[in-house]
């Protein structure tokens, strides 16, 4: 009896030590304030005072702190737990012929729109994604319409040339933004991930003529050469790179069945630019390509606000692969870095399943948007009031 209690009491003494370990380690290595880098000025005072989440500790979920398993928990959680949500489709028309859908958000019941939210998905993502659900939770705080904004080919809209979309597909963007800016409501934009370098590069090329009041960029490649060479890492992040692969295989044997055979054998996404993407748009290699689609050498001509969260453990760019030393050039360039988060995660709390609005991308973006809009006057929409309807088949309108 008493070498039992002894083992006993031996494996209480272990899982204690281990226990201390842990919350030590925790509370040392992820609990942090993010890191805020930004040129000091007018921009940077604004995020200070009136931004607090950038003040405050980020607490990633304590048994989820490991970035990859960041990435794909909060992808997972975010998709089965938060409601889907009901869109009405408009087809615009670009110059070049091509097509491009947009998807605004239903609004039964909560008044005329204090602004627009234009949201810009990720590779492969369009208005079904889950991180969209989020960005609905801080539109509705805003009082604002929020429309997604769906690439060539994306959200079952059907090729009308033969070109898909990529990550020098600024033009695009610059349509659509002004098409919703036509509307008249102040415009403000959340890009994720690739969306991020889109609504970046849109930024940059046109300066004191972009039509927006303010943007949010979400864990975006801003230096695309380095975070490639972080995408093609031996281990989860080469499992990552194969399933974005394999998804953007999927996309051109629907859209250009003609160019399938080019792509079948491709099982990263290096590949899938070498043989695709860098010959669709005319570039010689991947490496071209990429040098193109970053934005480092490009954020010093934002003329706009431009906020870029990132998480120093996201995968595809980690701290090291950030464009440190150019944002602290920046007046209108602020980057927002993490300890924790991955690659568009961010989970908080022990048990992150939170409603829209309280993830913690929805509680950013509302309070760097309602910083940057003219003041609101009519009262805030209460969030758990207005449930979001099932989803429905998008339906296009002239």
């Amino acid at each position: 009896m008493f070498t039992y209690f002894w083992e006993v009491k031996k494996e209480v003494l272990v899982c204690a030590s281990l226990s201390v370990l842990y919350l030590t380690y925790y509370l040392v290595e992820a609990v942090k304030k993010p890191i805020l880098i930004c040129r000091k000025g007018e921009f940077r005072q604004l995020l200070e005072e009136r931004v607090p989440i950038l003040s405050e500790y980020y607490w990633p979920t304590p048994w989820c702190v490991e970035s990859r398993l960041q990435t794909v928990l909060g992808s997972v959680l975010r998709s089965l737990l938060l409601p889907p949500l009901r869109f009405r489709r408009e087809v615009l028309q670009l110059s070049d012929g091509g097509q491009v859908a947009l998807d605004w958000l239903e609004r039964e019941g909560e008044g005329e729109a204090r602004a627009v939210l234009l949201v810009l998905p990720g590779l492969n993502g369009d208005a079904s994604a889950e991180y969209v659900r989020c960005l609905a939770g801080a539109a509705r705080r805003l009082r604002a319409a929020l429309v997604v904004f769906n690439n060539r080919g994306q959200g079952g809209l059907p090729l009308s040339t033969p070109r898909l979309y990529s990550a020098v597909s600024h033009e695009d963007v610059a349509e659509v933004v002004a098409a919703v800016a036509a509307r008249g409501a102040p415009v403000v934009a959340a890009g994720v991930s690739l969306g991020g370098l889109l609504l970046g590069r849109y930024l940059a090329e046109c300066g004191e003529r972009a039509q927006l009041v303010a943007a949010l960029v979400v864990s975006s490649p801003l230096d695309v050469e380095k975070g490639s060479q972080c995408m093609e890492r031996w281990g989860l992040n080469a499992a990552l790179s194969w399933h974005m692969a394999r998804r953007l295989r999927g996309t051109v044997r629907a859209r250009l069945p003609a160019c399938e055979a080019r792509v079948r054998g491709c099982r990263s996404l290096r590949a899938f630019d070498a043989a695709f993407t860098a010959p669709h748009f005319g570039f010689a290699s991947p490496d071209a390509y990429y040098r193109a689609a970053s934005l480092r050498a490009r954020l010093l001509a934002v003329r706009r606000p431009l906020l870029c969260l990132c998480a120093a453990d996201d995968p595809f760019q980690p701290l090291d692969a950030l464009p440190l030393r150019e944002a602290a050039c920046c007046e209108r360039v602020a980057l927002c870095v993490t300890a924790r988060g991955g690659h568009i995660g961010f989970l908080e709390g022990w048990w992150p399943a939170r409603a829209a609005h309280q993830q913690y991308v929805a509680r950013l973006a509302h309070q760097y948007f309602a910083a940057l809009l003219p003041p609101d006057e009519a009262p805030a929409a209460d969030p758990d009031a207005c449930p979001v309807s099932p989803a429905a088949p998008a339906t296009a309108s002239s």
